[in-house]
């Protein structure tokens, strides 16, 4: 199923999921390139919310352009296989190769907005990252190292400090306690 398919079947967890799930259908409709950089408007990324298997701990990278412990994720750039990006960023931030797919289906979808800022020499101008991440699991023993280019630190946070440890108050706010409320609803639910 490609990636507009696996949209519009998603169904919202909240409100923000509700507005943003009509937002990127409606961007899909009005421009031709939505899965790169091209768009200087927006364009589609992924990321992963990656847990160990007590699901107690979330893996997290310190991203060197927005000075905070973040997720891992990245751009499309072209690919429709959003799963596919997302693991794919996940190897490349982290070093970890083995990794568990949780669900297949889309986990959380969000508009980011992102503040311009220089990345490789350049100015890149403000623009809206249209997210879909996905959920996986990774043994707390598999080593990592960091993407030098991207991040200076990667390291197992406890689920209840990710809102301690992250600067960025939009995703606080409107991503990281979403994803830890999915998180403990889906093992409520599992454990039924």
């Amino acid at each position: 199923m490609n990636f507009i398919e696996q949209i519009k079947k998603y169904k919202p967890f909240n409100e923000q999921e509700e507005r943003d799930k009509e937002v990127m259908l409606r961007f899909i409709n009005t421009f031709d390139d939505v899965l790169t950089r091209k768009n200087e408007f927006g364009h589609f990324t992924a990321s992963s919310w990656v847990v160990n298997k007590q699901k107690t701990k979330v893996l997290m990278l310190y991203h060197n352009i927005y000075q905070s412990w973040t997720w891992s994720g990245g751009h499309a750039d072209g690919e429709t296989d959003l799963l596919g990006t997302a693991l794919r960023e996940l190897k490349e931030e982290t070093g970890v190769k083995n990794v568990k797919i949780l669900n297949e289906d889309i986990f959380s979808i969000e508009v980011a907005p992102v503040d311009g800022h220089i990345k490789r020499g350049k100015y890149v101008p403000s623009h809206l990252h249209l997210n879909l991440t996905y959920l996986f699991e990774v043994d707390e023993n598999e080593e990592t190292h960091i993407k030098e280019d991207e991040n200076s630190g990667v390291k197992w946070i406890n689920i209840e400090d990710v809102e301690k440890v992250s600067t960025e108050k939009f995703m606080i706010e409107w991503i990281y306690k979403k994803l830890k409320s999915k998180l403990e609803y889906n093992t409520s639910q599992n454990n039924k």
